[in-house]
């Protein structure tokens, strides 16, 4: 057996952060969520949705060795923009101004991973520039909501990059929540829209 043969494929985390109670601060959820229920993959990735669990997450990024993160970052671009932010670019942009200030920013989890010495070898961020974080119990915005299949796309392409063997799901094909007790993202929608037509 060849050296190459031992060698362990990398740990890798897909993570979805934010709020799903503060509209478009739900997009990580949401996106993370989808790609869960569009794709398969290995053993060594690992499917999560951190919501606003903050610091918490360091154990989760100390376990892997390349992230993924979907999150709602204030670019300062058109809402409904996606950014995607490679690598040593991420500190930049998960410090940056947000629209809510409901959980620690991922730039503390990241900054205790590195004092830990587990800093992630390979990081992507894949933001959405919101367009309204203060609407409480709303769902996500028309233009937030829109680029959920094309941020699932790009963590595809990426981990594909990565040497990752993601493969869809077949149609109709039954998936285990990602989201219990019934916030996944067709029964969150159903009662806001309920709400909103017996207010």
């Amino acid at each position: 057996m060849t050296a190459q043969a031992n060698i362990s494929p990398p740990r890798i985390l897909v993570l979805g952060i934010g709020n799903i109670l503060w509209a478009d601060e739900g997009f990580g959820v949401r996106a993370v969520e989808a790609f869960h229920k569009a794709y398969e993959v290995p053993d060594n990735v690992t499917i999560l949705d951190g919501g606003t669990q903050g610091l918490y997450l360091v154990q989760f990024v100390n376990e892997h060795d390349r992230l993924i993160v979907f999150d709602a970052i204030d670019y300062g671009l058109e809402p409904g923009t996606m950014k995607v932010v490679e690598d040593d670019e991420v500190p930049k942009f998960t410090g940056a101004k947000k629209m809510s200030l409901h959980q620690t920013g991922f730039q503390e989890v990241l900054s205790a991973a590195d004092l830990m010495g587990h800093y992630p070898e390979r990081l992507t961020l894949i933001g959405c520039q919101p367009l309204d974080l203060e609407d409480w119990g709303g769902p996500l915005t028309p233009p937030v909501k829109a680029v959920i299949p094309a941020a699932v796309e790009t963590a595809v392409g990426i981990l594909r990059s990565w040497g990752v063997a993601v493969t869809r799901r077949p149609q109709g094909a039954a998936v285990p929540p990602l989201l219990e007790n019934d916030i996944d993202f067709e029964s969150y929608e159903r009662r806001t829209e309920a709400a909103a037509l017996n207010p």
